[in-house]
């Protein structure tokens, strides 16, 4: 399987993926997203390439330089958009825009459960993945009213699994990691457009709208709109909506007017 994607054409965007780590369980948000941008995302790292945010930014930057890219729009979704948030921070002048989708904001932190699965991922995470449908299903009812509909999403997400495995220490490396690192501080250094898009709060039980929110307040004249219908997973469950805002929001910012060219993907070696 490739550890990276390009897509689409118009103004470069980087899509970082959440905490499982292969791109492809965020597939559903590209294929959407390259309706109107070039598309580049990525695998997380694995444990021997470190799990922690900062080199995780890092890994934006080396697909960046590696496609040929000097300016991106850095989208993050979940743990991503943490990641995300860090690139900005480190690396402004690179940053055209900054969009976060239902990240871990300023404060997080495990649950008490959760904390036992991270620190024993091989036993618990079969727990974890057990008990994620019953989380998972009044997000999905509203997200996917038809049950047919619920049904293709889960086979997407089943084949995806199998294709690509989750591996269980790493996510539970990742998720220790990100409990550790300084939201507030990346935060605070971040100059491009801002976009911080939430499920409803009912919705999202994976990670308080509320966390979420936090960036809004952090980012000087970051702004937040709500993905009707959706929890934690809008990105995919609802990824032409999601694409349309953050398109949306690229043209009321002017972001897209910075790109002097679109490149395809044919274009690329």
């Amino acid at each position: 399987m490739p550890l990276d994607t390009e897509r689409g054409n118009g103004p470069d965007l980087v899509l970082v993926p959440g905490i499982a780590g292969p791109w492809e369980y965020v597939d559903l948000a590209v294929d959407a997203l390259a309706a109107h941008f070039r598309v580049v995302t990525f695998s997380l790292g694995t444990a021997s390439e470190g799990n922690d945010v900062e080199r995780e930014a890092e890994r934006v930057k080396a697909v960046l330089d590696a496609r040929g890219i000097d300016r991106a729009i850095v989208c993050g979704i979940s743990y991503g958009g943490v990641v995300a948030t860090c690139f900005a921070a480190k690396w402004p002048a690179r940053t055209a825009a900054l969009v976060v989708a239902s990240a871990p904001g300023a404060g997080w932190h495990l649950r008490p459960r959760h904390e036992v699965y991270a620190q024993w991922p091989r036993l618990f995470g079969p727990v974890f993945f057990a008990e994620s449908p019953f989380r998972l299903r009044p997000e999905l009812v509203a997200a996917l009213p038809r049950r047919r509909d619920r049904l293709r999403f889960a086979r997407w997400q089943i084949g995806t699994f199998f294709r690509r495995p989750i591996a269980l220490p790493q996510l539970a490396a990742r998720a220790r990691a990100l409990a550790r690192h300084d939201v507030a501080a990346d935060c605070s250094r971040v100059t491009a457009p801002t976009l911080v898009i939430t499920g409803e709060q009912a919705l999202d039980r994976v990670v308080p709208v509320d966390s979420t929110a936090t960036y809004t307040r952090l980012i000087p004249g970051a702004r937040c709109v709500v993905l009707e219908r959706t929890g934690h997973l809008g990105t995919i469950t609802r990824p032409a909506e999601f694409a349309a805002l953050v398109r949306a929001f690229v043209d009321e910012t002017g972001v897209a007017s910075g790109f002097s060219r679109t490149t395809s993907h044919s274009e690329v070696a």
